[in-house]
């Protein structure tokens, strides 16, 4: 999966716009995270704390969380290994968690 894809499917959903650089977009519902590239490879996600473990024990070649993140609502996706499939449910969840 690449950087563009994750956009592609990201701004399919309402209202979600792209914001960043070309080298760091971020994908935002009303002004509110759902996605954004830490680097070329890594997509940070958010996704509610309920759901992230199951989705992590599900996808675990794609989805990680390091340290840092433990105590938020976020995962990494690792694009370069991901199950398309694995993204597009993690940017759905995100989207409906910060939508209002």
């Amino acid at each position: 999966m690449t950087p563009e894809d994750v956009g592609r499917h990201a701004e399919s959903l309402p209202r979600v716009k792209c914001k960043g650089t070309a080298e760091r977009p971020g994908w935002y519902v009303d002004d509110r995270l759902v996605a954004r590239m830490a680097d070329p490879t890594t997509l940070v996600v958010r996704v509610p704390l309920g759901r992230r473990d199951a989705l992590v024990g599900r996808y675990p070649n794609t989805f990680g969380v390091p340290p840092r993140m433990e105590s938020h609502h976020k995962v990494e996706a690792y694009l370069d290994r991901a199950d398309p499939d694995a993204v597009r449910e993690a940017v759905d969840l995100a989207w409906e968690m910060q939508h209002r």
